[in-house]
Order: C-alpha cells, then sequence, then structure tokens
C-alpha cells in the first residue's frame, strides 16, 4: 500500500462523515493489512452468506455432508449457488440450519473469527480476513475454492465495487443491503496483483444509497488507480 493510496481513502471518509464507513484493504502478496475509519462491528448482512458457505464446503471436505444432499427443493449445492449469486435468504437459512448455528459459531471461531449468527455482526477486518483465507486457498481445497468464487461474480448486485472497476481487473465479491446497512466484500486481481478489499457502510436508511453508492465508487476507484 500507498502513503498516495492511504491518503486518499481517508480524504474520502472523512468527506463523508455523515456515514459511518470502515474499509480493510489486505494485500495478498505479503499479507499487510491495512484499515480506515470505523472497525468496530457492523452489522454484516450478506456478506456474511461467504462465511455460511465456507462452513458448509469445510463439512463436505470433511465427509459430514455432500454438495448432492438434499437441502429444501434442491440440493444444497443449489442452495449455497443461490445464497451467493443471486443473495437469497431462504437458501442462506437452510445452509445455516444444515451447519447448525453453534457449530458455525465454532467454525468463525477456529479461523480467528468472532461471530455470532444470532446477531450477525463482522469487522471489515474479519470480513476482509474471510476473503484473504479463502482465496489464497488456506480455508478450502482447490476445487471447492474455484467454485465458491465463480459464485461471487455476475451476482444480482453489481452496483457498488464492480461497478467502479475498470476492464482488466477480476472481481469476487459479496455485497450485503440491509436497512441502513450497505456493504461490499471484494477481492480485485489483475492476476499479478491481487487484493481483499472491504467497505462496510452505515447510513440513514435506504433513501441515501444512491449518494452512498458513489462513495464506494470514489473508493474503489482510489484503490485501482492507486494498486494497479
Amino acid at each position: 500500500m500507498t502513503p498516495a493510496v492511504d491518503s486518499e481513502i481517508n480524504s474520502i471518509i472523512n468527506a463523508n462523515s455523515q456515514y459511518q464507513i470502515g474499509v480493510t484493504l489486505i494485500d495478498l502478496s505479503n499479507g499487510s493489512n491495512h484499515q480506515y475509519g470505523v472497525q468496530a462491528p457492523f452489522e454484516a448482512a450478506s456478506t456474511a452468506k461467504v462465511l455460511s458457505a465456507v462452513a458448509y464446503y469445510h463439512l463436505v471436505e470433511t465427509g459430514a455432508v455432500s454438495l448432492d444432499d438434499p437441502l429444501g427443493d434442491y440440493t444444497s449445492g443449489f442452495q449455497i449457488k443461490e445464497m451467493i449469486q443471486d443473495s437469497d435468504n431462504d437458501s442462506w437459512s437452510l445452509i445455516m440450519d444444515a451447519v447448525g448455528h453453534s457449530e458455525l459459531q465454532d467454525y468463525a471461531s477456529s479461523i480467528g473469527i468472532n461471530y455470532d449468527p444470532e446477531t450477525n455482526t463482522l469487522t471489515p477486518t474479519e470480513m476482509a480476513s474471510i476473503l484473504a483465507g479463502l482465496y489464497s486457498g488456506k480455508l478450502l481445497n482447490q476445487q471447492d475454492t474455484a467454485q465458491l468464487l465463480s459464485y461471487m461474480q455476475n451476482t444480482n448486485y453489481e452496483s457498488l465495487i464492480p461497478a467502479a472497476v475498470p476492464a482488466g481487473i477480476t472481481v469476487f465479491h459479496k455485497y450485503g443491503l440491509l436497512d441502513d446497512e450497505l456493504h461490499d466484500a471484494s477481492i480485485l486481481t489483475d492476476g499479478t496483483h491481487s487484493y481483499v478489499f472491504v467497505i462496510y457502510t452505515k447510513g440513514q436508511d435506504v433513501t441515501d444509497i444512491p449518494a452512498r453508492t458513489d462513495v464506494f465508487h470514489q473508493l474503489t476507484q482510489a484503490v485501482v488507480s492507486g494498486l494497479f
């Protein structure tokens, strides 16, 4: 990370002090972690679906469950795709119940994350840590990692970080939108350089989403122009 990027991110956050904004950047080449703005827990909204997906895949890899297991009207593998790519809340509920709420909390703890499914809160840095572990192959095997990442593209809400990323940079991400919470948690890579980039925000309500969306674009442009 460069001082110029740090300065630009802080300037954008300071210029939008009417919102709570937390940003975390992790350089995946060396693991350096850079935090900006609010680093207290936010209600994670749908970004936490990635953690539920990872926990279920972990059970698959231990042989406890299968992606072909019936779950709801479909298979668990289908429900994971719906939960991540289309952000389906019914699918999320099914996956969390299949993992078990206390078991999900225990799994999160095992990877260094303080997470309670009942409150669904994460800090921007905790969310970034989950994505860093996923992308680096520390959480899942290569096949499951690739499948989960593939669901984090061409999602049903591409208006935040992906909308401000130029051609040549691949984005894997999971957004979150719930009441006054608007988040996007992403991995950005050009094949040579890769970064985890997470933005969590809390505003007044849904009426300020267009204005906050512009803040996402400003922050994303600062990152991609400064790091790629």
